[in-house]
This record gives structure tokens, C-alpha cells and sequence, in this order.
């Protein structure tokens, strides 16, 4: 894995842009078409279908299942956080929600046992069977122009590591949008990628751009370009937030790229450090917290909630 001195310039089809990084055969470019970093070539839906239907958490991501039940009770905090935002900016009577790419349905679940009506759209077939476990209603397929025709409008849209995985990030927001209320929410959450402290670890560790992994994620987001690409869709940005830089855990010594135990115990600490604020009562800190660094462009993942007019 390695990166360019003198990044050519590079177009395909209607993207064009500076390459940022190489890795196993693909460019990852800037383009200045989309507003955001991808994969070059980009595959089409019908390349993708079978894999996040049949494949994703059997092979791809074998231990996600087991692992997201036992980080739930840390997972329930982010998901409240996420909650209570909403909450607050839709006011009183409006609590129906959409997630898309719900995955093994703790979200749905959390946001049901608020008073939320709610409804998953999910193309794996074990993550669907999952969050049906847990008594959430699920679609259970791809959230595309057939399966939106069918729904009502909803409050809120919720897709949290979605966008990295899919090859026209633009369309599927704008077909969100459109199942949106006037004055309904959108809520993306990606990976902050190519982050300051990103770049910091790799100088640290000679890892490489360890969060490239162009087989799985094809687009790789930024604060900043996640909020542009909401605002060109027509929204407008009211929060943005993230969670623990894993990163800094590379810059104290702590080299977890390619090594998936040391990995687990990094992220174990990172859930020791916001559930030992939020049993101390500082629950209003810890969101200030992520917040703040939101601001400066740090964190592991970037949250941004926005309006539709």
C-alpha cells in the first residue's frame, strides 16, 4: 500500500480527480465531480448485491453479530445521543423513523423503546433475520427506487455506515429525501477518513493507509465532504458530532493495524472511557466532548444531522 509523490490527475467515465491513495489495483481519487473520495473503477449494484446479501456478515464480517451484542450497552449510548438530537429538533409528534442499512436492528430497537415507530431496510438476510429477533419490523433488500415506492414519509432517516459501502452515495440520499417530511432529518454516519489523525498514525506506525479497503468501501468521507454533499442535495446542516479517535491510540504506541486482538482491546478502552462519563453523571460532557472535536475534524466516524426545508 503505498501513495504517489506527484498524484496524477485521473478520469473515468464522469469522475475525475487527484489520486490520494493506491492500494490492491484501485485508485482512490478526489474527485471533483462527486465532492468526495473514491474507488476507481467504481462497480455497479449488480457486482455488490450477492455479497451484502448473502456474504457481508458471514464472510466479510463474521464476528459483527456477536460483537455488536456485546458492545450494545456502549452502542446505546451513541444511538441515544442520536435520539435525543432528534427529539429535540422535530418537537413534539413526530417520531416515525427509516434506517437504512439497519443491520442487526439495535438502533430500531433503542429508538422503539423510546416511542419511535419505526422500520429497517436491510439487504443481508442474517442481519434482517436478527433485528427481527429483537421485535423491530424490517424490509428485508436494498433500499432502492421499487422498495421506496412503497413506504410513507417518515421524521427522521437514519443511515449509519452506509454511504462508505455504496457506488452513488448522492442517490441514495436524494431517494431518502424524497421519503422525508418537510422539515424531516437526515442522520449520516461514515468513517472520518483521511483525518489528521489518520495521516499522524501512518507517520507514526509506516502503516499505510490501513482505512482503505476497496473491496468494501468504495467512498471515503471527511466532515467536511459529508456535510457539502447533504447541503448540494438541498439540506441544511444543523449538528455534527463523532466518536473516540481510535487513531490516537497509533500516536501513544499502540499499533492495532493489522493486528484484530490488539484492535478489540484499543476498542474496549474506548468503551471503558465514555461509559466511565456517562456513569459519573457527565453524559452532557461527553457529548460537548465529541462535538468539539467534530468541529476540528477529528474522531473516528463523522455524524451530521441535517433539515430538509
Amino acid at each position: 500500500m503505498n501513495v504517489v509523490a506527484a498524484e496524477p490527475i485521473i478520469a473515468w467515465q464522469k469522475h475525475e480527480g487527484r489520486r490520494v491513495a493506491r492500494v490492491k489495483g484501485h485508485d482512490v481519487i478526489l474527485c471533483e465531480n462527486c465532492g468526495f473520495r473514491h474507488v476507481l473503477p467504481v462497480p455497479d449494484e449488480a457486482q455488490l448485491e450477492p455479497a451484502y446479501r448473502d456474504l457481508y456478515y458471514s464472510e466479510a464480517k463474521p464476528s459483527f453479530l456477536a460483537h455488536a451484542g456485546e458492545d450494545q450497552d456502549w452502542a446505546a449510548l451513541g444511538q441515544t445521543d442520536r435520539l435525543e438530537s432528534f427529539e429535540k429538533q422535530l418537537g413534539q409528534g413526530r417520531r416515525r423513523l427509516l434506517d437504512i442499512g439497519s443491520g442487526p436492528g439495535f438502533f430500531l430497537h433503542t429508538a422503539q423503546a423510546r416511542g419511535w415507530e419505526v422500520l429497517g431496510v436491510e439487504p443481508s438476510r442474517q442481519a434482517a433475520a436478527h433485528a427481527r429477533s429483537l421485535g423491530v419490523e424490517v424490509v428485508e433488500g436494498f433500499f432502492n427506487a421499487e422498495t421506496a415506492a412503497g413506504l410513507c414519509e417518515f421524521d427522521a432517516v437514519h443511515m449509519n455506515n452506509v454511504l462508505e459501502h455504496v457506488p452513488d452515495p448522492a442517490a441514495l440520499i436524494a431517494l431518502a429525501r424524497d421519503r422525508l417530511s418537510p422539515g424531516g432529518l437526515i442522520c449520516i454516519g461514515v468513517p472520518n477518513d483521511f483525518s489528521p489523525f489518520q495521516i499522524a498514525g501512518r507517520a507514526s506506525t509506516g502503516a499505510g493507509e490501513w482505512w482503505v479497503v476497496p473491496h468494501h468501501h468504495l467512498n471515503y468521507f471527511d466532515f467536511a465532504t459529508a456535510a457539502a454533499l447533504l447541503e448540494r442535495l438541498g439540506f441544511r446542516v444543523a449538528e455534527r458530532t463523532t466518536s473516540f479517535p481510535m487513531e490516537a491510540f497509533l500516536m501513544m504506541g499502540e499499533d492495532y493495524t493489522g493486528d484484530g486482538e490488539l484492535g478489540r482491546a484499543c476498542h474496549k478502552k474506548r468503551k471503558r472511557f465514555d461509559l466511565a462519563l456517562e456513569a459519573t453523571g457527565l453524559r452532557e460532557t461527553r457529548r460537548a466532548f465529541y462535538r468539539a472535536l467534530a468541529d476540528v475534524g477529528l474522531g473516528r466516524e463523522a455524524v451530521v444531522i441535517a433539515v430538509k426545508p
